[in-house]
């Protein structure tokens, strides 16, 4: 078991590696332009005096936004198995900065709708190949033995870098002023980070984070991201923990979906006086938002011990069990200083699953097959959600206070803990037996031919 001076000890050893400071640093700064960009568009779309948009038609035009943008996930996963990912970063992150301008003149213009929608989604559509490229490419700058702390360090700060990009944004709003030139100042801002982020990665050589075997074929027909799409999928179902992990992610994306819907329609029309502590609109979400970063970083802390003390499994089980317990006892009373709690919580179970999720996923599966078992995650990771987003818009009313899906959520988190929890002891049970079977056939050689 190791303590806090043990992890201190582990993250040394991990930033020790000069490959793995400068792929930690290009994903720092590209998340960082993230949050920037996220927090312009959020408050675009929900905050902007001069837009007056119904909460549900902003949840649907969300959904609207995300669902094309599963699709690309496909085509990640072949790209990435073919192409460098290090070309991939360095070119994707100056697609990006190209593309938030475009997203800053049309808001800057005050064109909405589908136009506004197409322009977001051409920046999110770019940044799967980045996030893929990054969770892809951490094995070849790490030793297989510290992969959960590398996970851990990679994607909290990232996430932190994410929260941390919205904050900045969000007190840079006071100086800009709200409103759409404000707005798109900031959207054209985000674009800085991006442009420094493909500078650090530039600093690899080409074939430095994989793949193992790559190709010059950089072309690929529909046909050819078909193929690769079930060979992915094929490969995720012959490995029995890759699908247990990837069907928990799914369904837990759909209940944070909701509470991340019901959140956003609190802040918009319930929780409008605000105070000095717990202030309304967009300050009320980034306050929610940083709790979750605590979340977060807590998780990063504890996971990687957790993980050694207990295994995977259970402290997946557990986050799960936390998190349908934590949105019962902090949800329900449906108050500033609760939800800010619950946003605690949840962030905390969503990096605790994330990491054991990302980590069976780059231990399982082959190198040659993880840019597109990743792409199949992060289909999965965005579909469910927007399912989520869809259904919200549906059953939750225009205040966000809903006691009924609450409770749906908080239970489906204790069922899902227990669904995995049985999946997996049943998988273990089936290995251990396959095991045995192998050892007798070594023993006594194979069976006769019938």
């Amino acid at each position: 078991m190791l303590g806090v001076a043990g992890r201190a000890v582990v993250a040394r050893r991990l930033l020790a590696r000069g490959d793995f400071r400068r792929l930690l640093l290009t994903r720092l700064s590209s998340q960082f332009g993230d949050g920037v960009f996220q927090a312009a568009l959020a408050g675009t779309v929900l905050f902007n005096p001069q837009q007056a948009t119904d909460p549900l038609d902003v949840a649907l035009g969300f959904a609207v936004l995300l669902l094309p943008y599963t699709l690309v996930g496909p085509f990640v996963g072949v790209w990435l198995d073919r192409w460098s990912r290090r070309q991939v970063l360095l070119w994707a992150n100056v697609l990006r900065a190209g593309l938030v301008a475009l997203v800053a003149t049309v808001t800057w213009a005050g064109v909405g709708g589908p136009a506004f929608f197409l322009a977001g989604l051409s920046v999110f559509s770019v940044n799967r190949f980045v996030l893929s490229a990054l969770s892809a490419g951490l094995p070849h700058t790490v030793d297989r033995g510290v992969l959960v702390s590398a996970n851990a360090l990679s994607t909290t700060s990232g996430a932190v870098s994410t929260v941390i990009g919205g904050g900045v944004a969000v007190a840079a709003l006071g100086l800009l002023g709200p409103g759409n030139g404000g707005y798109a100042l900031l959207a054209l801002l985000s674009g800085v980070p991006y442009l420094v982020a493909s500078a650090v990665v530039a600093g690899f050589s080409r074939p430095h984070l994989g793949p193992d075997h790559l190709t010059r074929t950089a072309t690929s027909s529909a046909r050819d991201v078909l193929h690769g799409l079930v060979a992915g999928a094929r490969h995720v179902l012959a490995h029995p923990p890759v699908t247990a992990v990837l069907a928990v992610m799914a369904v837990h994306r759909v209940w944070y979906g909701l509470l991340t819907l019901m959140t956003l329609l609190l802040y918009r029309n319930t929780f409008t006086g605000g105070s000095t502590l717990f202030p309304a609109g967009l300050g009320g979400l980034a306050q929610v938002l940083a709790a979750g970063a605590v979340g977060t970083l807590l998780a990063a802390t504890v996971t990687p011990w957790a993980v050694r003390r207990w295994g995977k499994v259970r402290w997946t089980t557990g986050a799960l069990v936390l998190g349908g317990v934590g949105q019962l006892a902090l949800g329900l009373p449906f108050l500033p200083p609760t939800i800010v709690a619950a946003g605690f919580v949840l962030g905390f179970v969503a990096q605790a699953v994330k990491i054991c999720v990302d980590t069976t996923l780059q231990e399982v599966v082959d190198d040659d097959f993880r840019g597109r078992v990743f792409s199949v995650y992060d289909t999965v990771f965005n579909a469910t959600f927007v399912a989520a987003l869809v259904l919200g818009a549906v059953v939750l009313p225009r205040s966000g206070v809903s006691v009924p899906v609450l409770l749906v959520v908080g239970a489906g988190y204790l069922l899902l803990a227990l669904a995995y929890r049985l999946w997996s002891a049943t998988a273990e049970v089936s290995s251990t037996a396959a095991l045995r079977s192998g050892d007798q056939r070594a023993e006594f050689g194979p069976e006769p031919s019938r």
